[in-house]
């Protein structure tokens, strides 16, 4: 599950009280930049990083705020933000035809799978899904910014949760698929 490294900034800052933000916001870039830079010397190309890359410009934007303006009030609303950004991120990737999901998944393919249409689509749903997980996650984050601490938490759970869950049972069906169709086709080609 690369791709839950790819989430670790995000957990982080998830996990500390609110009213360390600003050093949440500053832990979650050097845990950003730290990993960004990590994967790049071992080798990860970029395409993989996409989630990294984009975590790290939110977080550097984020402690620039926190730090100018420790009490704006957009403080408020970072989880929504934060859910906001990982959407925009993901929609972005879909626009230009490259699902975050994309990279990360060519790491545990081998390279003949990555030029067939079905690889592509299967990314391509995954990261919708991820997309629309945080979308729903940042719309219903600003409805709830000053509810309660549980119920703003149980949202951002959810907006992980949902789409984690959904990507391993997704991939799981489309490599049955897959196999039936490696199956079926030795047998149709000696009848």
């Amino acid at each position: 599950m690369a791709y839950l490294l790819a989430f670790a900034p995000w957990i982080a800052f998830a996990v500390v009280p609110g009213s360390a933000w600003t050093w949440a916001a500053l832990a979650a870039l050097a845990i950003s930049v730290f990993g960004v830079v990590r994967q790049t010397r071992a080798g990860l190309p970029l395409d993989a990083q996409i989630i990294a890359i984009g975590s790290a410009a939110y977080f550097a934007a984020l402690t620039v705020l926190a730090f100018a303006d420790p009490h704006t009030a957009l403080h408020a609303y970072t989880p929504a933000l934060a859910s906001g950004a990982l959407g925009l991120i993901g929609l972005g990737s879909l626009a230009v035809r490259e699902p975050f999901t994309l990279g990360i998944a060519k790491q545990e393919m081998p390279r003949e799978a990555w030029d067939h249409p079905a690889f592509l689509r299967v990314n391509v749903v995954i990261t919708a899904v991820w997309t629309a997980s945080f979308v729903i996650g940042a719309v219903a984050l600003a409805f709830l910014a000053h509810s309660s601490v549980a119920l703003r938490s149980t949202v951002q759970v959810a907006a992980f949760v949902v789409p984690m869950v959904f990507t391993g049972r997704y991939v799981a069906a489309a490599r049955a698929r897959a196999q039936e169709a490696d199956d079926a086709t030795p047998a149709a080609a000696a009848a």
